[in-house]
């Protein structure tokens, strides 16, 4: 009935909409010192869409027409933050190029088993990071007869159908972290749709504790690699990384401002038992990241990821 008040549970449930809302919509402002809580909230913001489908429930529940349309809010504007990402696949185009970034973690007891999964997909380029002495052999021995040109600096490494060029190390180093620390790398891969700068990077873990998200050096490590891409001289650029952050985490905005990101799937690629966020990236300029998923679980706690470039 018009006037009607509302009850203490709709009240509820329009202040918990309205608050949902307003984390999808303004997660900018959640301030990120101190306990990075701005970066915590980025890294899971595509889930706040399941709050709003469980306020959906409640308001239909409670047959409140009011309760009803501040849920919508909430579901509005996810939709028009990750609504593109559950699009249909288009399908591959002639001139895509197919690549795969995959963290094969150091501790993989199966090696030559992972590099099977990674070439079993076909793709042009394969991109590792986690390559340790042990298995470093193995995977280049696996991967030789598809993929014969390969560049490795430090634990991180490229492998391609096409020939590589201009291979040197990308020093993304954060402040107080040794000479010995070698996890950047940028070659040009000569496609047959034009050269592509490509970087492969693995830049520093993030740790949850009780004194919040410690990201300062995953940051630093960022904008390191940011300005490294920004000074690139060749037009088409292509990152692949474990980048230990998610697309939205403000840490990630020196590369997410220079970089397109995938226009289809959401991938979740970490951790691999049980996936919740995706932290392994394939960027690119100006080609159009489309289609990004993932492949079967490998020796390692991150899911393979792969995605299909489109050059321009």
């Amino acid at each position: 009935m018009p006037g009607q008040r509302l009850g203490g549970r709709e009240r509820l449930l329009v202040a918990v909409a309205l608050l949902t809302a307003g984390l999808l919509a303004f997660h900018r402002v959640v301030p990120n010192a101190a306990v990075r809580a701005g970066s915590l909230l980025e890294a899971f913001l595509p889930w706040l869409g399941v709050a709003a489908v469980v306020l959906l429930v409640f308001a239909l529940l409670l047959r409140s027409p009011a309760a009803l349309v501040a849920v919508l809010l909430p579901a509005g504007v996810w939709t028009h933050l990750f609504g593109h990402l559950l699009l249909p696949d288009p399908g591959p185009g002639r001139d895509d190029l197919v690549v795969v970034q995959h963290n094969v973690a150091d501790d993989n007891t199966d090696p030559a088993g992972t590099a099977r999964v990674l070439a079993e997909a076909g793709p042009d380029l394969i991109a590792l990071q986690e390559l340790v002495p042990h298995s470093l052999p193995v995977y280049a021995s696996a991967l030789a007869p598809d993929y014969p040109y390969h560049a490795v600096r430090g634990t991180v490494g490229l492998w391609s159908r096409h020939p590589l060029s201009g291979t040197r190390a990308v020093d993304i180093r954060p402040p107080g972290i040794g000479e010995s620390w070698n996890r950047g790398l940028r070659t040009v891969v000569h496609t047959p749709y034009g050269p592509i700068a490509t970087y492969v990077a693995h830049l520093p873990s993030v740790r949850l504790g009780a004194g919040g998200l410690t990201s300062s050096r995953r940051d630093a490590s960022a904008e390191l690699l940011g300005r490294a891409i920004a000074a690139e001289p060749q037009r088409s650029v292509l990152l692949l990384g474990d980048l230990n952050g998610t697309v939205h985490d403000r840490g990630l905005a020196p590369l997410a401002s220079r970089l397109g990101t995938a226009r289809r799937g959401f991938a979740f690629s970490f951790p691999a038992a049980a996936p919740v966020a995706r932290i392994d990236q394939v960027m690119a300029r100006p080609a159009t990241v489309g289609h990004i998923g993932t492949l079967p679980r490998t020796g390692s706690d991150h899911l393979p990821v792969i995605a299909r470039i489109t050059p321009r």
